[in-house]
């Protein structure tokens, strides 16, 4: 009888490590993937600055930018808007919850290099740990820190006095909206950032993908008022289309499903090849 029978530690073979020593069981990527995203989710209440700028970033846009029309008639606003509205603040709300979501991605992938110069990436990645796993990790854990503007948004638009309509069903999917269009971007900035380890790399690319997606959309101003080149650029907007959705939901009290399944193939696509990117990418040196 052999030893590890006499002390009743039968290992199965998948559980032997080259060599005979014994390895410590597999975790499955299930697992990992949920204590890497309870992490991130701990980061976003442990650095209170971070938090407080997630916040106040887009209250200042509608506190600021939607007082920039306050003086403006009503039905004049209304025309130059194209839609009959409360006031510009009912109108500017679900652009500016899309719009957000666009930065949250830049977060991601600075908490990524973060984790690679202090070398806790190197550590996750000599376990068992996938790479898709880190990133998929790192892309939830981004569009979880955007949905925290959502409720203070909403409350904050009340405060202002905005009138909101439609029904639970409809701020649901708005919701899942923001939500996969968080992903989409978090998977944008994590997969063009895989493989660098400098700290102004998320900045740049920020700078060059945020404005033109947030001017060239229809979240602050309808694209029907644009040239033709802006014009066709909010036409493939995922920004847009959240912005379209939730518009819809808080100023009509309707639901327009087709744009929140432009978003869900745009998050799914970006998901998809930020995971392919990260495989092959995704680096520590």
């Amino acid at each position: 009888m052999s030893t590890e029978t006499e002390h009743g530690v039968l290992l199965p073979p998948q559980d032997m490590a080259v060599g005979g020593n014994v390895s410590v069981p597999a975790i499955g990527q299930t697992s990992q993937f949920a204590g890497l995203y309870y992490r991130e989710f701990l980061r976003t209440f442990r650095n209170p600055w971070v938090l407080l700028i997630t916040v106040v970033q887009p209250f200042m846009w509608l506190a600021f930018f939607g007082s920039s029309f306050a003086n403006v008639p009503l039905t004049e606003l209304e025309a130059l808007l194209r839609i009959h509205i409360q006031g510009y603040l009912q109108f500017l709300l679900p652009g500016v919850l899309a719009t957000s979501m666009l930065s949250v991605g830049m977060f991601g992938a600075m908490s990524t290099i973060q984790d690679k110069r202090f070398g806790y990436m190197k550590r996750i990645l000599l376990t068992p740990t996938s790479k898709s796993t880190v990133f998929l990790a790192k892309a939830f854990g981004s569009a979880t820190r955007g949905l925290v503007q959502v409720p203070v948004m909403i409350v904050a638009a009340i405060a202002f006095g905005v009138q909101l309509n439609g029904d639970p069903l409809m701020w649901f999917g708005w919701v899942l909206a923001l939500v996969l269009l968080a992903l989409g971007f978090s998977s944008l900035f994590l997969a063009v950032t895989a493989s660098s380890t400098d700290w102004q790399t998320p900045g740049v690319i920020a700078n060059f993908i945020t404005m033109p997606l947030m001017f060239a959309s229809g979240a602050l101003f309808p694209s029907a008022n644009f040239p033709s080149w802006m014009a066709t650029i909010a036409n493939w907007n995922p920004v847009t289309y959240t912005a379209l959705f939730g518009r819809g939901v808080v100023v009509q009290g309707t639901a327009d499903w087709l744009y929140l399944g432009y978003v869900a193939i745009f998050a799914a696509l970006m998901i998809f090849s930020g995971t392919l990117v990260a495989r092959k990418y995704l680096k520590v040196e």
